[in-house]
Order: structure tokens, then C-alpha cells, then sequence
């Protein structure tokens, strides 16, 4: 790959997760202080990340993948995605910024999958050239993160109360729209199916991943992907309002440790995977979620802060040694025809099926556990960790394929 191509390929996935970061994160105290949202009202909006994922694969699979190039596709997308931020940017009320935020992670979700697209397209050697491109996302995300809290302040105290967050939306909308026009530039990525080819909607989708779950180990580790992003949409939906309520400075700069620790323990998940296998890297993924939550459910912002900042940096074990092991595992037990629509059929139940109850159920409880705008932030907590605990101690009972992957350290 030459330096111009891996240079827009970085700036692609820079601006990509720069864009989610850039309102995702604060989207909580945004509904919260902003548009009065109740918990109910807040787990139905985080839920359009879900129903994203849940349409994405019609989108990118009936359409991307059959008839029109992926770079067009992804700038077309982007493009009503600035147009849909900027109507977000502007509701006054939760009804008014419901429908527009469905919208708008309808035509993102379907971008994840594109860009990936856009660059394996460009590489001789995804498994050695995809980490040096893939690491500029969530160097975008940790951008954004900085620029909220340090240069413009918008998620202090003083900013929250001003309305200030809503500029977040602002920011990602011009962020889409410049990727949205950029991709116009990308390198051309053609229709995976050549015209003419018939195939039928099971296989574009990726429906014949489905024969996987009569693996009973596999089946296993499936239900526990479903189950384990219950109390991980408890983090994306309170983390960041948790930290603002109880007077934290500077939250959403401090929640990128989570994302640097992310990439730390990327580093370190080969030797740890080699050395234990899947069924124990799983499990130390898993208790993380329960350790971390604990965590917040007793930290504060005064002596016990490093709790709290402990707790966060625990985001690089949560989402590695459970996320990308389980992706490394499913690639293990995937034919060579059906690799991609395996990584598809989890993802869509992770980001699509699992959060979705998840964003429910974290709504509920944040509801059961507030009294006159006041959170029992203990209970809000104890209860997700509970959840990972008890799926960890599942999966530990009933799981019991431990096969070293083979995996490049």
C-alpha cells in the first residue's frame, strides 16, 4: 500500500469514529439536562444505535454490496447524516430529536461495515496493514473526547447547565459533512457481486452463519455475547452522566482513558490469549464489566476518584478480551465461506439485539432509582455488575471449549 492511499484510508477512519465520539458519549447528559428526557425516554435514543445495527447489514448487504461502489455509498450517507445532526442540533424536545437520531444511526451504522470495506479493498495484507489504519479511529474518538472537555468545556458544569452540549451535535454534523464530500476521493470500490451473479437474500445477509449455533459451545458463547451487552449499554447510557452528576471535571476528556486503554490491551491480548485460551480470556473480559461497576458504585469524586479513573481505564480489558476474542473465536469456527457473514450474524447480535435490551433496561432501572431528579448512582451500578457476574458465572459453567486459536502475537 503506497503513503497517499494509507493516508486517506487514516483520515477516513479518523473522521468516521471522530463523528460517534463527538455526541455519542454526551448524548446522556445532553437528554438529561438539555431536553429533560426521562431514563425511559434516554434508553429509547441510545436504542437508535441499535436498530442501526439491526438495518445495517440490509443496507450494505441488499445494496453496497450489489449494485453501487462503497466509497459513493459511504459519502451519500454521510452527507444525510450532516443533515440529519444538524436537525438534532436544532430539536427543542425529545420528540423532535427522536425521529432525527433513528434516522441519522440508520445511515451511520451502515458506514462501520463501508469503511472496513473501503480499505481491506486497498490491502495486499489486512491481517498486518488493518491495526495501522484501524488505530486512527479511535485516535478520532479520543480527539473528540479532548476537544468537549479541554478546549471547549462544553461538558462542565457550568457548560451542561448552558445548553453548551447541544454544540456537540454541530461539531459531528460539519465532521460528517467534510468525510461525506472526502469520500468522493477515496480509492473506487466496486460491487463485491458482479453483475449478473445470482445470489439469493440468505446469502448476502449472511443467513447460513446460522448453522454455527448448532455447535452447543458456540451457542454458548452467542447467548453470553447477547447477554453480556445488557450491562455494557449501561455504560455508553450513564457513564458520562454518572461522571458530570457527581461533579467530576473534565468527563468526557477523562472517559478516553478508556479508549487508550483500549488500545494498550490490544497490544497485550495475543500473548495473554496464548497463554490461557479463549474460554479463560473470555472470562477476564467479563469479570472487568463486574469490577468495573463496583467501582463506580463506590468511587466518588473526592478521595475515592481513583476508583472511578480505575474503572474506566478497565474499558481496554471489558471490550478486548470479550469483543475482539470473541470476533478471533468465531473466525475459528467459521468455514472459509462463511467468515464474514459469522462476524456479521455477532455483531448484529451485540450491537444490535443485546443493547437493544440492554438500552431498555438500563432506561428502566435509572428510572426505578431516581427520586425528585436525584440518582441512587450506587444502585444504577450494583445492578449491571450483578448481570455481568452472573452471565460470567454462566459461561463459565456451561461453556467448555477451550481451543488455543491460533492467533499472530
Amino acid at each position: 500500500m503506497n503513503s497517499s492511499i494509507r493516508i486517506k484510508l487514516s483520515v477516513m477512519m479518523f473522521l468516521e469514529f471522530f463523528i460517534w465520539g463527538g455526541w455519542f458519549v454526551t448524548l446522556g447528559p445532553f437528554l438529561g439536562s438539555t431536553l429533560k428526557a426521562s431514563g425511559a425516554e434516554t434508553g429509547a435514543v441510545f436504542s437508535t444505535q441499535s436498530w442501526g445495527a439491526i438495518i445495517a447489514p440490509f443496507i450494505v448487504g441488499l445494496i453496497a454490496d450489489k449494485y453501487f461502489n462503497a466509497e459513493r455509498i459511504l459519502g451519500v450517507l454521510h452527507i444525510v447524516g450532516a443533515i440529519l445532526m444538524y436537525q438534532m442540533y436544532q430539536a427543542a424536545d425529545i420528540s423532535v430529536f427522536y425521529p432525527y437520531a433513528l434516522g441519522y444511526m440508520i445511515v451511520y451504522m451502515p458506514t462501520l461495515a463501508l469503511v472496513n470495506s473501503v480499505s481491506f479493498n486497498q490491502m495486499s495484507d489486512p491481517e498486518k496493514q488493518f491495526s495501522g489504519i484501524r488505530i486512527w479511529g479511535t485516535i478520532g474518538w479520543i480527539v473528540a473526547g479532548l476537544i468537549i472537555s479541554f478546549l471547549f468545556h462544553w461538558d462542565s458544569e457550568a457548560g451542561i447547565g448552558a445548553g453548551l452540549l447541544r454544540n456537540t451535535f454541530l461539531m459531528s454534523g460539519i465532521a460528517s459533512l467534510v468525510l461525506g464530500l472526502y469520500s468522493f476521493i477515496l480509492p473506487a470500490t466496486p460491487p463485491k457481486i458482479a453483475k449478473g451473479e445470482k445470489v439469493s437474500i440468505g446469502q448476502v445477509l449472511g443467513l447460513d452463519a446460522l448453522k454455527l449455533l448448532k455447535d452447543k459451545n458456540f451457542l454458548v458463547f452467542f447467548l453470553a455475547s447477547i447477554l453480556i451487552c445488557i450491562p455494557l449499554a449501561f455504560y455508553y447510557q450513564n457513564a458520562n452522566s454518572f461522571l458530570a452528576d457527581i461533579k467530576v471535571d473534565n468527563p468526557t476528556g477523562k472517559m478516553t482513558i478508556g479508549q487508550i486503554s483500549e488500545v494498550l490491551f490490544l497490544l497485550a491480548l495475543p500473548l495473554f490469549f496464548k497463554r490461557f485460551g479463549v474460554k479463560y480470556t473470555i472470562l477476564v473480559g467479563m469479570l472487568a464489566w463486574a469490577l468495573r461497576y463496583a467501582m463506580f458504585a463506590y468511587g466518588n469524586a473526592g478521595e475515592l476518584s481513583f476508583l472511578l479513573i480505575i474503572g474506566i481505564a478497565l474499558h481496554g480489558v471489558c471490550y478486548d478480551f470479550f469483543f475482539v476474542t470473541g470476533q478471533i473465536y468465531t473466525d475459528s469456527k467459521a468455514g472459509p465461506q462463511a467468515k464474514s457473514a459469522a462476524q456479521g450474524m455477532i455483531a448484529l447480535a451485540t450491537y444490535g439485539i443485546g443493547m437493544l435490551i440492554g438500552f431498555y433496561i438500563a432506561g428502566k432501572i435509572s428510572d426505578a432509582y431516581t427520586v425528585a431528579g436525584a440518582h441512587d448512582w450506587k444502585m444504577i451500578w450494583l445492578i449491571p455488575a450483578g448481570i455481568a457476574a452472573a452471565v460470567m458465572v454462566l459461561f463459565l459453567l456451561f461453556f467448555k471449549d477451550d481451543k488455543r486459536v491460533k492467533i499472530e502475537a
